[in-house]
């Protein structure tokens, strides 16, 4: 149904009245005849334009009074919107308008074919469909280019080129190895302080098998979890479920350690089916190895007995028909129990169903409890299985997963107490796992659902568990939040359109019921009287509306219109970028970096003093959270140390008071220390914890050197100069690394540096109050026998909390410079010159030491 919109000028309505009105009548008047005509009776004597109430006076005055009601408009052409809702016409006469800005509106009607084929994107002004896909095209093309120049700067890093570890919508789970006097203190292999040379592992730190692991031996995987030890003499062999990549199904994952699972070799596949299989129970029976994975894709539960332990298995029965989930065998009494969940059941709830069945052997035939379902109740209840049953004291444990929050949350642990095939009952006891502390950034912060107790010969406990960083349906919410975000952008960028005048019409005419080529009389007669026709008429009229009353309100050429316009495309581009971010960005977690399949941890060190205990509270507060960090030691150089509890931290906080202030005291031995690996990082420095996990990646693979993230160059003949990073940058090149934010080996470095050989050095640096990182540097270039001594990682941003609080060490810095010039001339004196140390920028691969 046409609704006649004009745009007036509100110094040409009298001028094109006539006309107007003229057009409007004969509209009218056709419609009134020919609704007659095709009813096959004659039509009343009546005036059209009294039968409609709009007499010419009345037509007049509504031009004249809606113009001048925009007269006070503040934009340089006034203009006014006409919207006749109330009189739209259903008529086979065709109209258009033509609306030059600024000038009279002229008003054209006939009868061709021509015509009566016109749509909204035939209007001959700035609104046609010509202007409006142009402008939408090219700002398609334009916020694409940022797009995808964002993506590549931002998240190029994150991209996976391997066929494993590809973001899935199931998770990121890896695997964790815990030790302990028994099930119930346990402890992660970090705090074991295991050392692995090899991976330069010190210590070594979970998760100990992941996706990667499991990809670079040739197997593609997203990830693994489900993990069951079996323990065969001194070797440990771990089965799990590791989800192919190329399949996206569930497949039966093998490793082994010698080394008590310090350190794991992955074996192959051990299992695979064409059904998704996980949950793999290990476990004996008369002399034999059997597995009972999780298959209940198949509809039955399959027993498979080992033939060439541990990569070959055959099926050797079949000893359920019925859909089992995360099923296990254990003998109790003089009876063999099976647990497990079905949740193909009609009224069963999902994740809180738990069934039992009996029977003399593990090869059946099974009889169901007289109870089953022992539990059907809420997903929180831990009544799906989380892992083997284990025995502890003379008692039996069972365990279970917690599923209220998100899926596999946490593993719950219940004593059985009573095991007929009459009645069955449990009672919780508490586990004693420490919770994680750093949310995201752990490799377990989100949730952990499965478990495997057993104790070794040696009495000692071990544990495997799983864990994944990301709660259940983290990427596919994260990919709807990204997507509404993008959308909204969009929005933002029509509303654009609409201001400068691309786009005028939101929802075109021809779109209505009433523009349809061919009706029925019967369809006429509907439309006419129908209230839903009416009010969508109505709705269409005033959202049209809007575009015109937006470019009147917020025209670009007043500063309120440009004001408005900065603020929408910088809207648009803000929604655009944060939406890019939830798709590509990941988690957001900070990830630690793998060296050989192991992970590691080191211990951070900052120096400072009372004045700078603000600095202090925000760093730990932040570098706490970073993933490899396992303890953060304060070096308390002067004034009354604070409370360690104070600080809102992750990880331990250790204060060192020192009896004297000195510059000294940074690289003071400290046998309290756990870690080889130490950051030298001064207070007042914040930078992203993903530059400091690069950091000690380099560092894990150069662990001979400095590395750190502050580079300069010494050159030339004397007098030596101190230069800044400018110099190095000039140069191509750098041959010392400032300690203030460096990685190094702590029982190497400290024990150089309060060696007989380095105590002139130490007495210089006391002199001068300056000068112990440039000290340090001197020391290094003169033990290591190689051409470098220092590697470079450039972080992305740094910034200097000390500008803020005031109390800077170093607030002079031409006077700094000065003074540690003279350092350099007085240690190399002592120990010889770093101009035969250069390395270049660009040089290593990995592509951080631009």
């Amino acid at each position: 149904m046409h609704n006649l919109k004009l745009l007036v000028n509100k110094n040409t309505h009298a001028a094109t009245f006539s006309s107007l009105y003229n057009y409007y009548t004969h509209c009218l008047s056709s419609l009134y005849f020919l609704s007659y005509t095709n009813q096959n009776s004659k039509p009343p004597n009546l005036s059209i334009i009294s039968i409609y109430n709009i007499p010419p006076f009345a037509f007049y005055l509504l031009l004249i009074l809606t113009s001048k009601s925009k007269s006070k408009s503040k934009s340089n052409t006034k203009c006014s919107v006409i919207d006749f809702s109330s009189v739209t016409f259903f008529c086979k006469l065709k109209f258009s308008v033509k609306m030059v800005s600024g000038q009279s509106v002229g008003v054209i009607g006939g009868t061709t074919e021509k015509t009566h084929r016109l749509r909204w994107w035939r209007v001959h002004d700035n609104g046609g469909v010509s202007s409006t896909l142009s402008f939408l095209f090219v700002s398609f093309m334009v916020f694409s280019s940022i797009g995808f120049l964002y993506t590549y700067m931002v998240y190029k890093n994150n991209s996976n080129n391997s066929l494993g570890c590809q973001e899935d919508s199931e998770g990121s789970w890896g695997i964790g190895v815990f030790y302990g006097d028994s099930p119930f203190s346990l402890k992660p292999i970090e705090a074991m302080n295991i050392w692995e040379n090899r991976s330069a592992a010190w210590p070594v730190a979970n998760p100990i098998v992941t996706c990667g692991s499991v990809t670079d031996s040739g197997f593609p995987s997203n990830f693994v979890a489900d993990p069951f030890l079996y323990v065969q003499g001194d070797a440990l062999f771990l089965f799990f479920e590791t989800k192919n990549s190329m399949t996206m199904q569930g497949d039966i994952g093998v490793a082994r350690s010698i080394d008590n699972g310090a350190s794991w070799e992955q074996m192959g596949i051990a299992l695979d089916e064409d059904w998704h299989l996980s949950y793999p129970y290990v476990f004996d029976y008369d002399g034999q190895i059997y597995m009972m994975p999780e298959g209940s894709q198949k509809g039955d539960l399959r027993l498979y007995k080992a033939v060439e332990f541990p990569l070959k298995w055959k099926l050797e029965k079949i000893i359920l028909k019925r859909p089992l989930i995360d099923s296990f065998i254990m003998k109790y009494e003089s009876k063999y129990w099976l647990f497990g969940s079905d949740h193909s059941r009609i009224g069963t709830k999902k994740n809180g169903e738990l069934e039992l069945w009996y029977s003399n052997t593990p090869l059946g035939p099974w009889k169901p409890h007289k109870k089953n379902p022992v539990y059907n109740t809420d997903k929180n209840s831990g009544a799906r299985n989380g892992g083997r049953p284990f025995v502890y004291n003379g008692n039996v444990y069972r365990l279970g997963q917690d599923d209220g929050e998100t899926y596999g949350k946490r593993v719950r642990v219940f004593k059985i107490e009573v095991l007929t095939p009459y009645k069955y009952r449990e009672i919780e006891v508490d586990l004693g796992f420490e919770k994680p502390t750093k949310g995201r950034n752990a490799w377990n912060g989100a949730r952990s659902h499965h478990l495997d107790v057993q104790q070794l010969r040696s009495g000692r406990w071990i544990a495997v568990s799983d864990g994944d960083r990301t709660p259940s349906g983290d990427l596919s919410h994260r990919y709807i939040i990204g997507c509404m975000l993008i959308v909204a952008a969009g929005s933002l960028v029509f509303l654009m359109g609409m201001m400068l005048g691309f786009v005028r019409c939101i929802v075109p005419l021809s779109w209505c019921p009433h523009n349809i080529k061919k009706r029925s009389d019967a369809f006429l007669v509907w439309e006419r009287s129908s209230l839903l026709s009416s009010k969508l008429r109505q709705y269409c009229s005033q959202l049209n509306r809007v575009s015109s009353v937006l470019r009147c309100k917020m025209n670009p050429k007043t500063s309120l219109g440009r004001f408005a316009f900065v603020v929408i495309l910088i809207g648009s581009i803000g929604l655009m970028c944060i939406g890019i971010g939830y798709i590509f960005g990941g988690s957001g977690g900070r990830e630690p970096y793998v060296v050989d399949n192991h992970y590691s941890q080191f211990t951070m060190l900052a120096m400072t003093y009372d004045a700078r205990l603000w600095n202090l509270k925000w760093y730990i507060q932040h570098y706490s959270q970073c993933p490899s960090v396992r303890e953060i030691v304060v070096i308390w150089n002067k004034g009354m140390p604070p409370d360690p509890t104070d600080f809102e931290s992750a990880v331990p906080v250790r204060i060192r008071v020192e009896e004297k202030n000195s510059l000294n005291n940074r690289f003071k031995i400290d046998p309290l220390i756990k870690t080889k690996a130490v950051l030298e990082l001064d207070d007042d420095i914040m930078m992203s914890c993903d530059y400091i996990e690069r950091g000690f990646k380099v560092w894990r693979e150069n662990p001979e050197r400095l590395v750190g993230f502050y580079p300069r160059l010494v050159n030339g003949a004397g007098p030596l100069t101190y230069r800044a990073e400018k110099h190095a940058r000039k140069f191509n090149g750098y041959n010392m690394i400032l300690t203030g934010a460096a990685f190094m080996d702590n029982r190497m470095a400290f024990s150089r540096y309060w060696s007989e050989e380095a105590k002139a050095g130490r007495e210089v640096v006391d002199e001068f109050f300056n000068c112990e990182d440039v000290l340090m540097n001197f020391l290094y270039a003169n033990a290591t026998p190689s051409r470098a001594s220092v590697e470079y990682v450039r972080p992305a941003w740094t910034f200097d909390t000390s500008k803020l609080s005031g109390v800077a060490i170093s607030e002079n810095t031409q006077s700094h410079y000065q003074v540690r010039s003279k350092c350099l001339e007085k240690f190399t004196e002592l120990y010889g010159g770093l101009s035969d140390r250069k390395v270049d920028f660009k040089r290593r691969k990995d592509g951080w030491d631009l």
